[in-house]
């Protein structure tokens, strides 16, 4: 008898593949099989997923996206989309089907509707996105991320908290150096989306600190791939130390040596941040249409782990005031780095495999 077969969909953004790659991991641990079903966008994000995860490209669509041609075609793809996730899933049926939001998750969660497939949602933010809201009352469990989770009325979550890759797992806890007059850190990330206003506004409030924080820091900052050369020559420029690149592939080692992590408030972002430990300064992405970045950075906030600057604030001068009372202050900044931790949900990927095992079982 083959082992049992799990369909994990997610759509194109870390977001939403970091927690479906912690789960994998877990999974195939456990002696599941694991496919992952996304579209070409999402598939970008999985080079770091283990080789035994199968992959599956189903086409997909959203309204929100090109102009009014590629709208009229959005419901054929979609339909598309779910005929083939179907047809797979009469050839390998799964024991359960689990979508981590985004549109590309439409067709696995459709077809497993209609063939009575076991299945759940993760939502990672504090508001359900468009197609976790869709879905919500059509699963069997809904997984929050973050809590509370804005949920439809008569429908119930189940807090889990945001699993971690195992990269960032094992960073856990890290010890946390203060800053001090010798060369610090800090780490800057935009996520997939809006990272052009932090490459416009950190560079320069960096450069503004007191020459006594300034001469010792050093960057890793995440750019888009049109703003890289500027940021870099920026930072050249003002003789400050910084690797400047479009993605980071290890995230996990340089926020363990930051003193400082400047970062949107992506659900995984801020799980991130809490089980490695680290203060930070949360600039909430101001287009997202229900604000669930200020929702996802509001424990870090209220513990004292995170500043919370809204992008309407975001100024040059206001955000060096901020770096420099983290890093002038040693005592302080460790005491957020505490306070991170204590924010964190360590054990999330085993209660999220708890819940899939048990919905899978019903």
């Amino acid at each position: 008898m083959a082992d049992p077969l799990l369909i994990m969909a997610a759509g194109g953004t870390g977001g939403h593949m970091f927690p479906a790659q912690a789960l994998a991991e877990a999974m195939l641990e456990r002696g599941w099989r694991v496919k992952l079903s996304t579209d070409a966008r999402g598939a970008r994000y999985t080079g770091n997923f283990p080789d035994a995860v199968e992959q599956e490209v189903i086409s997909s669509a959203t309204f929100a996206r090109g102009g009014p041609l590629a709208k009229v075609g959005v419901p054929f793809r979609v339909a598309g989309g779910v005929m083939a996730a179907r047809r797979s899933m009469k050839r390998d049926r799964p024991a359960l089907v689990i979508g981590f939001g985004g549109y590309p998750t439409i067709p696995a969660l459709s077809a497993a509707t209609l063939m009575k497939i076991p299945r759940l949602i993760h939502e990672q933010n504090g508001v359900l996105g468009r197609v976790n809201e869709l879905f919500a009352k059509r699963v069997d469990a809904v997984a929050c991320g973050t809590w509370p989770t804005e949920l439809p009325e008569g429908v119930e979550g189940t807090h889990i908290g945001n699993p971690v890759r195992g990269a960032v797992f094992a960073r856990q806890g890290a010890p946390y150096i203060s800053p001090g007059d010798y060369p610090m850190s800090i780490l800057v990330m935009g996520g997939s989306q809006g990272a052009r206003i932090l490459s416009d506004i950190v560079p320069p409030a960096i450069s503004a600190l007191p020459r006594e924080i300034r001469q010792h820091v050093r960057v890793s900052h995440q750019a888009r791939e049109e703003d890289v050369e500027r940021v870099a020559d920026y930072y050249y420029g003002e003789g400050i130390d910084a690797d400047v690149q479009t993605f980071f592939h290890d995230v996990p080692d340089r926020m363990s040596e930051a003193q400082l992590v400047i970062s949107r408030s992506g659900a995984s972002s801020v799980a991130d941040i809490g089980v490695i430990g680290r203060p930070s300064i949360l600039v909430p992405l101001a287009s997202a249409i229900r604000d669930e970045q200020t929702a996802n950075a509001r424990r870090l906030v209220e513990a004292g782990a995170a500043i919370l600057m809204p992008e309407s604030k975001l100024q040059v001068e206001s955000l060096s005031e901020q770096i420099e009372l983290v890093l002038g202050n040693p005592a302080g900044a460790s005491q957020m780095a505490r306070a991170a931790m204590g924010q964190a949900i360590p054990d999330a990927t085993e209660r999220l495999v708890a819940l899939v095992e048990e919905t899978a079982a019903k």
